[in-house]
């Protein structure tokens, strides 16, 4: 799972403020990349889920030349972080159609809240409908649209494939092809992404025992959620909690 984020920032202050704050939220942060050529490099290298960018960046070339060369690639989404708020700075930022601005100094929410909510609205502008003008195609966004509102209402449940078709009048095998075209994963692979979301969710911001978790979340057991926690972020779920000053503990009835 892809959660690369690129920082283009001049101030390797800044720049590293970001990448601790994202870092613990489990994103992979490249940082001291100063200029636009050298970020255009690292976009077609690394292929970033997203990129922070700052405007000022002491060079002939500046964020806003950078947000233009992603408008025209469109398959990246970026969020301007500066200091800039004057009429004629965001005249020129309005023209790129960035997808979030966050104005400096900013607070770590701020910036935590920002790329979640603009990682969530990219993943899913392609179910949008009302970005569809093809009447046909319209149909089938509405669909995964609905889909994915049915599994997002019942992510504490056991999903299966057929209780997501039942309304649809799809193949199971019609299903899984229109969830890769449109989201680039298997509805069984978002299903469990959104899974352990949640579990990030609860294990940073709550005290309930790692086990309950995996129980409210549906997990036959204990062990395989911990393997496919660990397999989406990369280490266990003690290990994740221990990080937001949350003791562990197994709750046992």
């Amino acid at each position: 799972m892809n959660k690369k984020i690129l920082v283009v920032e001049d101030e390797s202050l800044i720049a590293l403020d970001m990448k601790l704050i994202l870092e613990k939220e489990g994103y992979e942060v490249i940082t001291n990349i100063k200029t636009v050529d050298t970020a255009i490099e690292c976009i077609e290298e690394k292929s970033p889920v997203l990129v922070l960018i700052d405007i000022n960046l002491n060079q002939s070339k500046d964020g806003v030349d950078l947000g233009n060369y992603l408008l025209t690639k469109d398959t990246i989404p970026y969020i301007y972080v500066s200091s800039y708020s004057n009429k004629v700075m965001i005249d020129r930022v309005n023209d790129t159609r960035p997808h979030g601005y966050i104005v400096k100094p900013f607070r770590a929410e701020n910036l935590i809240t920002t790329v979640s909510i603009v990682l969530n609205n990219f993943k899913h502008k392609k179910i949008d409908t009302l970005r569809s003008e093809n009447p046909e195609k319209g149909v089938i966004h509405s669909k995964v649209k609905s889909i994915v509102e049915y599994i997002n209402c019942n992510i504490d449940k056991k999903l299966e494939l057929d209780e997501l078709i039942k309304n649809t009048q799809w193949t199971k095998r019609h299903l899984t092809r229109v969830f890769k075209q449109y989201l680039k994963i298997s509805p069984y692979q978002y299903i469990l992404n959104r899974k352990i979301e949640k579990a990030n969710s609860l294990l940073k911001e709550t005290d309930i025992p790692i086990n309950e978790i995996a129980f409210e979340l549906g997990f036959q057991n204990y062990s395989s959620f911990c393997a496919m926690f660990k397999k989406i972020n990369g280490e266990n779920p003690e290990n994740y909690r221990k990080k937001w000053g949350i003791p562990n503990s197994i709750r046992i009835n």
